[in-house]
């Protein structure tokens, strides 16, 4: 299989259990400890700037961005991010990167903060944020918060704690 046909569509609701699943193979249940999971729980990902990675109607992977404040500063936090192991090393998870971003940048966005390898998304615009600039509210390797500026030159001037930005959670829709 060398030829993989990939698709990227935006997350819907219905496509919830088939990424809790992805998530429970990917990242066990120590993903429920990790800092990062802690400041997405509870004000939830933006299905607009959340997308699935499909080979027909496999689901492969997904991204999932939530709205975050660094200090008073309104910005994104990328993440989790996975792709079914079989189907890793082929571009998927960078697609994955690239649509959230690129979708997050043509909302208005104008950073995203991820925890991971500088290595590995520095090629798609993340850098490490300065020592003490941003801080989690957990246990983080400094080394591994990265940023990315949407708008050039929008985090000059940030700093402050990472924590769940309430004010950007939008009501469920009666039905």
């Amino acid at each position: 299989m060398t030829d993989l046909s990939i698709t990227i569509l935006p997350e819907t609701p219905d496509d919830a259990l088939a990424i809790e699943r992805l998530h429970e193979r990917t990242f066990g249940p120590g993903r429920f400890a990790r800092t990062a999971f802690r400041i997405r729980e509870g004000v939830g990902h933006r299905f607009d700037l959340s997308f699935t990675a499909r080979i027909g109607t496999l689901l492969v992977g997904s991204v999932r961005l939530s709205p975050i404040r660094i200090g008073e500063t309104p910005a994104l936090m990328l993440g989790p991010l996975t792709v079914e192991p079989p189907f890793r090393g082929r571009g998927i998870a960078k697609a994955l990167v690239a649509r959230g971003c690129e979708a997050a940048r043509e909302r208005g966005h104008r950073l995203v903060v991820l925890v991971g390898d500088e290595p590995y998304y520095g090629p798609l615009g993340f850098k490490r944020i300065p020592r003490g600039r941003a801080t989690m509210p957990g246990p983080v390797d400094p080394a591994r918060l990265l940023v990315s500026e949407l708008v050039p030159g929008a985090f000059e001037g940030v700093s402050g704690p990472i924590r769940p930005d309430w004010e950007a959670v939008t009501p469920p829709r009666a039905s």
